[in-house]
């Protein structure tokens, strides 16, 4: 018996070593930055990701995701991915529209006509063709995550026409297209923090927001602003991005390995979005939340001005007709 349970614990140690042995003592981290909290769906999937890295790499490469702006806000991830002081980072393709100009395009109001045509264009050579324009400005463009359909959100009435909008003062990112957009539709542009919207709301500085229903939900402003219209006016999608100066030390076995798992992750995350967005609107109509489907073609039919200001070259136009022929 005594000589069983010896040969038994020698077995495990062996097993244990040979474990230890497949898995680099001291493997190298990939940072990644994501002004997300924990549990959102862009941080999971690059978790997610890096599962996949690290079991492909057998170790030897892993990520770490710093959620919640523990490295600062978008504009500063950015620029530490440039700098090749951080490897990755998840932003909005909002955050890169200075940077990199064709990555406004899928940002335009009203150019897609459902979740299902945005997916089917992100997954084509239009999304890639996007994704490596970023390279000239130092990224290496990985992958497109979702971040839903923006619509607008009123404290005093619903918007079922452009012409309820007319005069509102509307918040909105720190985004030219964004200011644009709002102002085609007569409206009061007023560009804010996400953390400043809620008290703007409740006190009336802001007359209407606009997000997703997950931020709606999670910010609260269903609280402060009840009439959510889904003008479902953008559909701007987030982007991954690896730092060019760090892709181009790594072996070329490397980076198909993390582009294969960041293309991997895409699906997953669209599960999570999708869970979260259903489970968001669900909270906030159950908290009184007002839901109304406006009439869509008059918003788009004041939208020629802001094609006309931000669709300024040629290669832009193409891919704006292009996405438009996807069936």
């Amino acid at each position: 018996m005594l000589r069983f349970t010896l040969q038994r614990a020698t077995l495990a140690a062996s097993v244990l070593l040979l474990s230890a042995a497949a898995w680099p003592a001291h493997a190298e981290t990939l940072r990644s930055a994501d002004i997300h909290p924990d549990d959102y769906p862009t941080v999971l999937a690059v978790r997610h990701m890096g599962e996949l890295v690290k079991q492909r790499t057998n170790g030897r490469l892993e990520i770490k995701v710093y959620a919640g702006s523990k490295l600062g806000r978008e504009e500063d991830s950015i620029e530490q991915v440039k700098l090749g002081a951080l490897s990755m980072t998840r932003v909005s393709s909002a955050a890169m529209h200075n940077i990199c100009e064709v990555t406004r395009v899928p940002s335009l109001p009203f150019l897609f006509r459902s979740k299902e045509h945005l997916h089917k264009v992100l997954d084509s050579d239009i999304g890639e063709q996007i994704l490596r324009s970023c390279e000239e400005a130092g990224f290496v463009g990985l992958a497109w995550y979702d971040s839903g359909a923006r619509s607008m959100y009123t404290r005093d009435k619903p918007i079922k026409t452009v012409a309820d909008v007319r005069g509102l003062k509307i918040r909105v990112q720190q985004s030219d297209l964004s200011v644009a957009m709002v102002e085609a539709l007569g409206a009061n542009a007023t560009p804010m923090s996400m953390g400043e919207v809620y008290t703007a709301l409740k006190t009336g500085l802001v007359d209407a927001a606009e997000n997703n229903f997950p931020s709606y939900e999670s910010a609260h402003h269903y609280e402060v602003a009840k009439y959510y219209s889904m003008t479902q006016h953008t559909m701007t999608p987030e982007i991954l991005l690896f730092s060019k100066r760090q892709w181009d030390k790594l072996s070329e076995a490397d980076r198909k390995i993390i582009r294969d798992a960041a293309r991997e992750s895409v699906p997953y995350m669209r599960k999570l979005w999708s869970e979260r967005e259903d489970k968001s609107r669900a909270l906030v109509e159950q908290a009184g939340a007002q839901v109304a489907e406006p009439d869509k073609a008059s918003f788009q039919a004041v939208m020629k001005p802001v094609y006309d200001r931000y669709v300024t070259t040629d290669a832009m136009k193409d891919l704006v007709s292009r996405i438009q022929a996807v069936k």
